[in-house]
C-alpha cells in the first residue's frame, strides 16, 4: 500500500533478525533495577513502572525508527519528562549504534520503554490499554494546537521521508501536524515530538514538578 504524509517520522529500514533488538535488554536492565520496587506486571506480561504525575503517563510512539540519532533524542525527552515510550518494529538500526546512545546518553537508563514486534502488536497493546490514537503527520489540516490532549491518548509520529502507511492512516483517531512555512517540508522529528510532548504536557499540568 502507498504511504504518505511525508516526514515527521523516519525512513524504513529493512529489519529480518530478532536478535538486532535483542540488546534493548542494555536499556531496560538500569530501569528494573532503579524501578522494581514500584512495578506491577501487565495481564500482557509488560511491565508498567510508577508514574511522576497524575492522570498517568503520556504514550510517545514511534513507528519503524530509522534514525539513532532521532531515537536517542526522543528517548532522552521521555525519560527528563516522565513520558513512556513505545518503538514499533522494524527499526532501521541496532540500539547498539553508536550515534543512538550518544544522543540518548545515560537517560536511555531511565527511560520506560516498549517494543511492539509489528503496528499489528501496538494495536492489540493500545486496545487492551484502552488509548485513542493520535497521528502527527504533514498530510493532516488539524494544527497540534487544537487538540485536546490527554493520558489516554498515544501520540504516534511516523518515518521521517517515508511517513506512515495508509493504514495507519486509517486507524488513527485523530491526525495532527506541526505547522511550517509553506516552503520548507517539515521539522525535524525529535524537534517535532518535543514541541507536542511540551503543549499536550502544559493542557493537562503534567510537567515533572
Amino acid at each position: 500500500m502507498g504511504r504518505r504524509g511525508g516526514p515527521i517520522g523516519y525512513n524504513p529500514g529493512q529489519y529480518g533478525m530478532a536478535d538486532r533488538w535483542r540488546s534493548i535488554g542494555t536499556l531496560a536492565v538500569g530501569v528494573q533495577a532503579r524501578y522494581r520496587r514500584n512495578a506491577r506486571t501487565r495481564p500482557d506480561g509488560l511491565d508498567n513502572l510508577s508514574v511522576r504525575h497524575s492522570g498517568g503517563p503520556m504514550h510517545i510512539a514511534l513507528y519503524e525508527p530509522d534514525i539513532p540519532q532521532n531515537t536517542g533524542t526522543i528517548l532522552r525527552l521521555c525519560a527528563c519528562l516522565g513520558l513512556e515510550a513505545h518503538i514499533i518494529e522494524p527499526a532501521g538500526f541496532p540500539v547498539t549504534d553508536r550515534a543512538f546512545r550518544r544522543a540518548g546518553m545515560d537517560y536511555l537508563e531511565q527511560v520506560r520503554l516498549t517494543r511492539h514486534a509489528s503496528f499489528a502488536a501496538f494495536e492489540d497493546w493500545r486496545r487492551r490499554q484502552r488509548l485513542s490514537l493520535v497521528l502527527f503527520t504533514t498530510a493532516a489540516e488539524r494544527s497540534y494546537l487544537d487538540h485536546v490532549y490527554a493520558a489516554d491518548q498515544a501520540l504516534l509520529f511516523g518515518r521521517e521521508s517515508a511517513g506512515v502507511p495508509e493504514t495507519v492512516h486509517r486507524a488513527a483517531d485523530s491526525r495532527l501536524r506541526v505547522p511550517v512555512r509553506s516552503d520548507v517540508r517539515s521539522l525535524n522529528v525529535a524537534v517535532a515530538a518535543a514541541m507536542v510532548a511540551g503543549e499536550a504536557l502544559r493542557q493537562m499540568d503534567g510537567f515533572p514538578r
